[in-house]
């Protein structure tokens, strides 16, 4: 998606005569169905004027112009890409532009960053320089169209700050930038010149509407696959691009890590927060790998077995050192570990002991304050309202709390732009309108680029989902906790436990499962095994993992009656959750759904046992 597209010639006239931003602003609301905020709209006039004027004095006039591009599978948006062939050599290319309308920087000890007024504040912010790499980078994994080797345009990133005087540009230009500069340059207020240079060596042989044409609409490469990376990332290469505020926070925890290693007796905790596919597992992951790198003592640890089953899969039995649970460091020594990365926080119980736990190791210490107190530092990813189970305690204010009792330095990072879900922020916060979890003023789904519907039977949402895994994508069967889940039978075979009508599948395996028949994943390898197609997953096995296409079948344990969302306990069959009963019963069940509709990258199906909370969802998704 982009809101504005055509030749230059077109784009300089309309920012001459003052209505680009109009225009971009009406597409804007065509698409997103609200206006674009007062900010926005000023950043556009005044910015685009400028890039109009710098095209005219360069001679830009046979060129395709792209401005505010949707990342593939993210809510991110680039300022402008400016397409033509290479004066030098005919090649076709693309000079990606990051716009900034600083008039003033501030260096930041924070790797990658500096500082300037944004938002009505001054922030620390990414390199405008790097932020255009990274987009450039992203496009590349993630577009045919920008694919070199597939005979994509070639990226060329570069930031062009406007009104930023030479005086004012040292912390910009600083020696420390040299590396990302000389790869994605920036131009100041003073580069008419040299910008123009740029841009003509690059594209300013023309044909660009042609070429334009081409990569915008070519095919989506398939997203790359978190865990089928890891094993790459750990031993240092580049396999997923960090995307802006993805980059900041990482390079905030090793700009914390590196502080907390100078100063030897100091405490520091690290909440990165954020919605589903904001990218915390992504930005763990990578910190795992580059603070091994580095001969720091790095522990990960979570407290799903399917995820961190999956890690070991990858990486192979040697990982089990490193990669481990939450209730694994009752008896590791205050202080032993350098950096912990707590993922998936909001799994954090109450206590690391439990009915197996001998007398004489029981820890005296909740589970928060024995990860706190094992780092030097301790960084939490979490989510608040993913906490699927009474006994999974893990909050923000918790971990918040935990940290002053330790005396720790705090910080929290707050994640805001996500990769799942087709980069549809409407649709993250229309669920959660709906589900009641957090107020966001979102009460239809207007976007077109994620894929929701709601179907009216089992058997044509679990046809949906194979059709997807036949068409080459990557897609799940999941279900409320509403059906009995057996053990498989003397020979391995599961048993057909969700039944509704004709539909009859199994679950995935149990947890505990010894025996298997062949061609049956264990449980913690059903998302990534292809075998997993034929069972249906649960909560507790979906739960961290993505895919490119979910089916959901709501179970009887929610249904809206009369204008209130109820649960029903008589409908659950997780022992566990019922026990927990009244409100605390309804919230876990709801953050459930919430977490099985966001599973999918690009769309989900839902089948509603109950007609009528079938009927509600179908008149809230479509007002």
């Amino acid at each position: 998606m982009q809101l504005y597209a055509g030749p230059s010639r077109a784009f300089i006239e309309d920012a001459t005569l003052r209505v680009i931003a109009a225009k971009i602003g009406d597409a804007y609301y065509d698409y997103f169905r609200h206006r674009a905020s007062a900010s926005e709209f000023l950043s556009w006039q005044n910015s685009l004027a400028a890039l109009a004027q710098q095209f005219r004095y360069t001679g830009l006039l046979d060129n395709g112009v792209v401005l505010e591009l949707q990342l593939p599978s993210s809510s991110a948006r680039l300022d402008c890409l400016v397409f033509g062939e290479s004066s030098a050599d005919g090649s076709p290319k693309a000079v990606l532009v990051e716009l900034k309308q600083w008039s003033d920087v501030c260096p930041s000890d924070v790797d990658g960053c500096v500082e300037s007024f944004v938002g009505g504040a001054v922030r620390r912010v990414l390199h405008p320089s790097l932020q255009a790499l990274q987009y450039a980078e992203y496009l590349e994994d993630t577009s045919e169209g920008f694919d070199v080797d597939r005979g994509g345009v070639k990226l060329l990133p570069c930031s062009w700050l406007h009104n930023l005087h030479p005086a004012a540009a040292a912390p910009l230009l600083a020696p420390g930038f040299r590396p990302i500069l000389d790869r994605s340059p920036a131009f100041i207020q003073s580069d008419i010149d040299r910008f123009a240079e740029h841009l003509k060596t690059n594209v300013g042989a023309g044909n660009g509407q042609t070429l334009m044409d081409a990569a915008i609409t070519a095919r989506h490469a398939p997203s790359r696959k978190l865990l089928d990376y890891t094993a790459r990332m750990i031993a240092g290469e580049r396999t997923y691009t960090l995307v802006d505020e993805q980059l900041v926070a990482y390079n905030s925890i090793l700009a914390s890590v590196r502080r907390g290693q100078r100063r030897k007796d100091e405490k520091s905790v690290v909440v990165v927060a954020g919605g589903p596919g904001t990218g915390k597992s992504l930005i763990a992951l990578n910190l795992m790998g580059t603070l091994s790198r580095s001969g720091l003592n790095v522990q990960h640890a979570t407290g799903s077995k399917a995820f961190t089953s999956n890690i070991w899969r990858v990486l192979g039995s040697r990982s089990k050192a490193q990669v481990k649970y939450f209730n694994s460091f009752a008896s590791t020594p205050a202080g032993s570990i350098d950096v912990l990365l707590a993922d998936e926080a909001h799994r954090i119980r109450s206590s690391s002991n439990n009915r197996f736990t001998p007398k004489s190791k029981k820890s005296q210490l909740s589970q928060i304050d024995e990860l706190v107190a094992v780092a030097k530092t301790s960084v939490f990813f979490i989510d608040d309202f993913q906490a699927v189970r009474p006994g999974e305690v893990g909050s923000t204010v918790m971990i918040r709390e935990a940290a002053v009792q330790a005396q720790a330095q705090y910080e929290q990072i707050d994640l805001r732009t996500q990769f799942r879900c087709a980069g549809s922020d409407e649709y993250i916060d229309w669920l959660d309108q709906l589900l009641e979890i957090r107020k966001t003023g979102t009460t239809a789904l207007t976007e077109a680029q994620f894929d929701f519907r709601v179907v009216d039977d089992p058997l044509t949402l679990d046809e949906l989902i194979r059709d997807k895994v036949r068409d080459g994508a990557s897609a799940r069967l999941m279900a409320g906790f509403c059906w009995p889940w057996s053990m498989p039978d003397e020979a391995g075979n599961l048993l057909d436990d969700v039944v509704i009508g004709e539909f009859r599948r199994p679950w995935n395996a149990q947890p505990d499962a010894r025996r298997l028949a062949k061609g049956v994943p264990p449980a913690p390898f059903w998302a990534t095994d292809p075998a997993g197609i034929g069972q249906v997953g649960c909560i507790y096995t979906a739960q961290g993992f993505e895919f490119d296409y979910c089916g959901v079948i709501w179970g009887a344990d929610l249904v809206m009656r009369d204008g209130i969302w109820t649960g029903q306990t008589s409908a659950s069959r997780d022992t566990v959750v019922r026990r927990g009963g009244g409100a605390r019963f309804t919230d876990c069940v709801k953050n459930a759904y919430r977490v099985l509709m966001t599973r999918g990258m690009k769309g989900c199906y839902l089948y509603c046992t109950d007609e009528e909370t079938a009927e509600y969802v179908r008149t809230c998704a479509h007002r």
